[in-house]
């Protein structure tokens, strides 16, 4: 059983496909950092302040002991209160927006430094013989002189 969980492991394809885990998890840390850090304050600041985080709909009471702030999602959402949270589909949908957008970038750019595969060379088709002879015929005809 070792020996084939060695051989597994050392197969190309397992390989690469952990290191894409592991590289794909710390692109995902920097892209929802540069959506939230970045992205989302500069739209914020376009559109008067707006801050799509603080977007729900409570759906149920708020405990009798609850003391923070009924607009704060964060809190309210700790204190157990059950919430629609559409400001934060909202900005998980931009963050998958952009790393999409930027995947798509770095693909289009690896294709375009790649060198082009040569596309293999398809032989010309056999025509039959009486194609052959027939054009044969109809150029003579053409280069004889018209009496």
């Amino acid at each position: 059983m070792f020996k084939e969980f060695k051989t597994f492991i050392a197969r190309g394809n397992v390989l690469d496909l952990a290191v894409a885990v592991i590289i794909g998890a710390a692109f995902g840390k920097i892209v929802t950092s540069l959506t939230e850090d970045v992205i989302m304050p500069v739209i914020g600041k376009i559109f008067g302040g707006l801050d799509f985080s603080g977007y729900f709909l409570r759906m149920g009471p708020v405990p009798a002991t609850y003391t923070g702030s009924l607009s704060d999602y964060a809190a309210l959402k700790k204190a157990g209160v059950p919430l629609l949270g559409y400001g934060e589909f909202i900005t998980q949908a931009a963050n998958f927006i952009i790393v999409a957008f930027i995947i798509f970038m770095i693909v289009r750019a690896v294709n375009r430094l790649m060198p082009k595969a040569e596309a293999p060379v398809a032989a010309a088709p056999v025509e039959p013989a009486d194609v052959t002879l027939l054009r044969e015929i109809r150029d003579e005809l053409k280069a004889r002189p018209r009496v």
